[in-house]
């Protein structure tokens, strides 16, 4: 009786087997076409992160409403006023880190945990701050639930960073600031790179690229224009 009973529950999950396949192969393709129409074309190059874009699922990042749009190289509203980033962007921005397995990094802006995923897939430790307690929460969960629960979310004001884990080798801020918050660059380690984006809302942002040498000073390179949601302060 009991292995009638499992041959009937193996023919009831075949179906939905059957489909699963065919799906996960389409999202397959969809991010295979996104790295090389949009990410190698904008000039991307580093293997680590070029494989962290072909594995990462965007559209589980997204709102079941956008998932259809997940793998178009654009933003996606994801709720609170805020977007999961341009896939190019976050590509160039996580190549700008020299990922490799070990980096210790800092993000500030978790949103739906999609560039933090990108880098621990990369074999990065990720710390990630988000000002938004059901954003953290949500994304602490799917984090969780796709295989990448090493990454430590925190809620809390990015402003501040997160002092008890600095140094960090790398610090990624995925919102706009009128300056760099002095916290972020003091838990900046001694050759260490910080990519973030700066300026007003009302006015031009640029994607500002900073690096610290071993004697702890910094060099500031301005690389292209960008717009990002504003960098907000508090707890919300």
């Amino acid at each position: 009786m009991r292995r009638l009973a499992l041959l009937l529950a193996l023919v009831a999950a075949a179906p939905a087997a059957a489909q699963e396949a065919p799906e996960a192969e389409r999202w397959r393709q969809e991010r295979d076409r996104l790295v090389h129409d949009h990410i190698i074309a904008a000039g991307v190059q580093d293997r680590a992160t070029l494989s962290a874009m072909r594995e990462v699922p965007r559209h589980e990042f997204v709102p079941l409403r956008e998932q259809s749009r997940a793998y178009e190289d654009t933003p996606l509203p994801i709720g609170h006023g805020q977007t999961i980033s341009q896939p190019s962007l976050v590509a160039m921005m996580t190549e700008l880190l020299r990922p490799r397995p070990g980096l210790r990094v800092l993000e500030v802006g978790t949103g739906s945990g999609y560039q933090a995923a990108i880098l621990a897939a990369t074999g990065a430790r990720v710390w990630t701050i988000e000002i938004f307690q059901a954003l953290a929460d949500e994304a602490r969960a799917r984090l969780v639930r796709l295989g990448y629960g090493e990454v430590q979310v925190r809620h809390g004001d990015g402003y501040a960073g997160w002092p008890e884990e600095a140094p960090f080798d790398a610090v990624v801020v995925t919102a706009a600031a009128d300056e760099i918050p002095p916290a972020l660059l003091e838990q900046l380690g001694p050759g260490g790179r910080l990519v973030m984006p700066v300026g007003a809302q009302s006015s031009d942002q640029a994607l500002v690229f900073i690096e610290k040498d071993r004697a702890g000073r910094v060099s500031r390179r301005e690389l292209l224009p960008v717009r990002f949601v504003p960098l907000l302060r508090g707890i919300r």
